[in-house]
């Protein structure tokens, strides 16, 4: 069912709208880690579709929040959570499009790196789709995402110390840097699915 499908009371349309976003999310993430051996023409064409998509439902989300007066959660959790959704996909496309620019296939970081931040979209939408009807549960989804986020930082360190330890000859300079761009760009992505996790500690806080 679309998120504009008519009916919907206001408060079930707000999570019906991020519930769609946090799949689209997943969808991206998924659609990055296929594609991290082999960066194809239509796997950026899907994932720009995606971006689109997420930005379309972004920009629906936020200008129901000035029409409507009363919304199910505080007006600034809902808008900070569709920007995480919304910057998972926004990355993912990132890193796909760096990966196929800068010539970067996947290795064992970048692998390792891509299945945790796709178990923390996963993990985000488990949370949304619980959190109407059992807070405490979505928060428990959510919460699993800060262990994923310390695990990704710590490849992240030992995959960039591993690449400059590298470095000794001037001209693979050049491929090292364009590799750590990539895993920065993870990195990243993976931060803000952490913090998108305490965005939901903060919203069961004020339900329970």
């Amino acid at each position: 069912m679309g998120f504009l499908s008519g009916g919907i009371r206001d408060g079930d349309r707000f999570f019906a709208m991020l519930v769609e976003q946090a799949a689209r999310a997943v969808e991206a993430v998924r659609t990055l880690e296929g594609s991290l051996d082999r960066v194809d023409v239509a796997a950026l064409e899907k994932m720009r579709g995606l971006a689109k998509a997420s930005e379309e439902l972004r920009g629906v989300l936020v200008d129901e929040l000035h029409k409507t007066f009363i919304t199910p959660l505080d007006r600034e959790d809902i808008f900070n959570l569709s920007h995480g959704y919304d910057d998972l996909v926004r990355y993912a496309l990132a890193t796909l499009e760096e990966m196929q620019m800068l010539g970067i296939e996947g290795d064992d970081p970048i692998r390792g790196m891509v299945a945790l931040v796709r178990g923390e979209a996963e993990s985000l939408e488990l949370a949304i789709q619980r959190l109407a009807k059992n807070p405490r549960l979505a928060g428990e989804h959510a919460n699993g995402v800060h262990g994923r986020e310390a695990e990704v930082e710590r490849i992240y360190r030992a995959a960039i110390h591993a690449l400059f330890a590298r470095a000794a000859e001037p001209s693979a300079l050049p491929g090292i840097l364009y590799r750590r761009e990539v895993y920065r760009h993870i990195s990243n992505m993976s931060d803000r699915a952490d913090a998108a996790a305490n965005i939901f500690g903060m919203i069961v806080m004020k339900l329970a």
